[in-house]
C-alpha cells in the first residue's frame, strides 16, 4: 500500500476549497429540482373562513402594483389581437370623444346659454300671466292678481325705460296765431338696426286731421341725435285746444318700413301757452300705424338717347283719398324734375273736379343729356286743388337715381327700351316718407 503525500501552498489550497464549495452548491440545485417535479401538484385546501378584523384588513388594502401591470399587459393584448387596424381604433376614439363633447356643449347650452325673450314674448307671457291671476283673484279674492298686474306694470316700466327721451319746445304766437315746435335732441335711443345702432328722424303732426305733417333729417348711425328743427303750424288759438300734438321717432329704413322707435303725444288742453315750453319726456311705445291707402297713379315714361328727350305721360289715378268736406277730391298731377337736390323743371296737369279716379293723359318732354340721365329723379306729386287755401298733397312718388323697389324697376325698364313708351302703375306715399329717402345718402 503506498501512501502519496502532497504537499500544496496556501493559494493552491483556497483554490480547491472554493471549487469544491460550488460543485456542492449544484448539486443541491439539481436534487431539488428533480424532487419539485416529482412531485404532485397537491390539491389546494379549501379557504378557511377569514375573521371579521382579516377581511376589513384585507378589503382596506391598495392593489398591488404587480395587479396593475398584469392587467395593463392584458389589455394591450387584447388590444394587439383585434380585428381592427390601430388607425380604426383611433377614429372610432375620436368620434367617440366629439360625440360626448357635442353632448356637454348642448347640456351647458340648454342650462346657461338662455337668451333675454323677444318683446312678443314678453306680451304674450303678460296676456298669460293676466288671464291667470284674473281666474285666481276670482276665486282667490284677487292677491294674486294685483300682483301680476303690479308685475306686469314693471315690465312695460322696463321696457319704456330702454326706448330713450326727447327734448323739445313749444310756443305760441298770438299775433300770427302759429304753433311753432322745436325738436332739439333725443337721448339713449332704442338700437333698431342690426350692428346696434339706429338712423333716427322725427315725424311732427297734430291729431285728429293729420292734414299738415313735418319732419326732421336724418341723424345717421346715431343713438343720441341732434336736430335743432324748427316748425310752425298756422292754426288758430281757439281751435288748438281741441288738437293733440304728436311727436313720432322713427328709424329710417331704406329697403323697407321705418320702424317706430316711440312717441310722444301732448293733449293741447293741458299745456300753458301763455310763456314757452322747453323740456324733456321719456319716449312711450306706439302701435304701429296702419299704412293709408292713399291711391295709385298709372305712368308712362320714354327716352330718346339721341336726341336727349325724356317724355313723361301721366295717364290716370285710381282710389284717391278723400280730402274734401263731400268725399271727393279735385286732383291734379305736379311733376318736378331735378339733379344733384337741384330742380330743373317743374310741370302739372290740369285739374279734375271731384273725382277720385282721374284719367289725364297728359304728357311732358324734358331735355336731358344722356350723361345725365343716370343721375336725375323725377318727383311726382298728386294734390287736391284747394280754392280757398294751399293745395294739400295726397301722395307722392319719386322714379330714378336712389329710387328703390317699382321705382327704380320702372326707371331701368326705361332705360332697357330707348324710344319705347314704358308704362307702370306707382302706389302713392306719404309726402314725408319721400322727402325723407330723398334726404338719405345714395348708394
Amino acid at each position: 500500500m503506498y501512501i502519496f503525500v502532497c504537499f500544496y501552498s496556501d493559494t493552491e489550497f483556497m483554490t480547491l476549497g472554493v471549487g469544491a464549495m460550488r460543485l456542492a452548491s449544484m448539486a443541491l440545485r439539481v436534487r431539488r429540482t428533480a424532487e419539485l417535479a416529482e412531485k404532485e401538484p397537491e390539491p389546494e385546501p379549501e379557504p378557511e373562513p377569514k375573521h371579521e378584523h382579516e377581511h376589513h384588513t384585507s378589503h382596506l388594502a391598495p392593489p398591488s402594483h404587480h395587479n396593475y401591470d398584469h392587467m395593463k399587459s392584458k389589455f394591450m393584448n387584447e388590444l394587439e389581437h383585434l380585428p381592427l387596424p390601430m388607425w380604426a381604433v383611433g377614429a372610432i376614439v375620436v368620434v367617440v370623444l366629439a360625440l360626448v363633447a357635442c353632448f356637454i356643449f348642448c347640456f351647458f347650452k340648454k342650462c346657461f346659454g338662455k337668451k333675454k325673450k323677444s318683446k312678443k314674448a314678453r306680451e304674450r307671457k303678460g296676456a298669460a300671466r293676466r288671464r291667470k291671476g284674473g281666474e285666481e283673484g276670482e276665486v282667490e279674492g284677487g292677491p294674486k292678481q294685483e300682483e301680476g298686474e303690479k308685475r306686469e306694470g314693471e315690465e312695460q316700466k322696463e321696457e319704456q325705460e330702454h326706448l330713450g327721451k326727447l327734448e323739445f319746445s313749444l310756443d305760441y304766437n298770438f299775433t300770427e296765431a302759429q304753433l311753432i315746435v322745436g325738436i332739439l335732441q333725443a337721448q339713449d335711443l332704442a338700437a333698431m338696426d342690426i350692428g346696434g345702432t339706429s338712423d333716427p328722424y322725427v315725424k311732427v303732426f297734430l291729431l285728429p286731421d293729420k292734414k299738415k305733417k313735418f319732419e326732421t333729417k336724418v341723424q345717421r348711425k346715431n343713438l343720441c341725435p341732434v336736430f335743432n328743427e324748427t316748425f310752425i303750424f298756422k292754426i288758430p288759438y281757439a281751435e288748438l285746444g281741441g288738437k293733440i300734438l304728436v311727436l313720432l321717432v322713427y328709424d329710417f329704413d331704406r329697403f323697407g318700413k321705418h320702424d317706430v322707435i316711440g312717441q310722444i303725444k301732448i293733449p293741447m288742453n293741458c299745456v300753458d301757452l301763455g310763456q314757452p315750453l322747453h323740456q324733456w319726456r321719456d319716449l312711450e311705445s306706439a302701435e304701429k300705424e296702419e299704412q293709408e291707402k292713399l291711391g295709385d297713379v298709372c305712368i308712362s315714361l320714354r327716352y330718346v338717347p339721341t336726341a336727349g328727350k325724356l317724355t313723361v305721360n301721366i295717364m290716370e289715378a285710381k282710389n284717391l283719398k278723400k280730402m274734401d268736406v263731400g268725399g271727393l277730391s279735385d286732383p291734379f298731377v305736379k311733376i318736378v324734375l331735378q339733379h344733384n337736390g337741384k330742380r330743373l323743371k317743374k310741370k302739372k296737369t290740369t285739374v279734375k273736379k271731384n273725382t277720385l279716379n282721374p284719367y289725364f293723359n297728359e304728357s311732358f318732354s324734358f331735355e336731358i343729356p344722356f350723361e345725365q340721365i343716370q343721375k336725375v329723379q323725377l318727383l311726382i306729386t298728386v294734390y287736391d286743388y284747394d280754392k280757398l287755401g294751399s293745395n294739400d298733397p295726397i301722395g307722392k312718388i319719386f322714379i330714378g337715381y336712389g329710387a328703390t323697389g317699382v321705382g327704380l324697376r320702372h326707371w331701368s325698364d326705361m332705360l332697357a327700351n330707348p324710344r319705347r313708351p314704358v308704362a307702370q302703375w306707382h302706389t302713392l306715399l306719404p309726402e314725408e316718407e319721400v322727402e325723407a329717402a330723398l334726404k338719405a345718402p345714395h348708394r
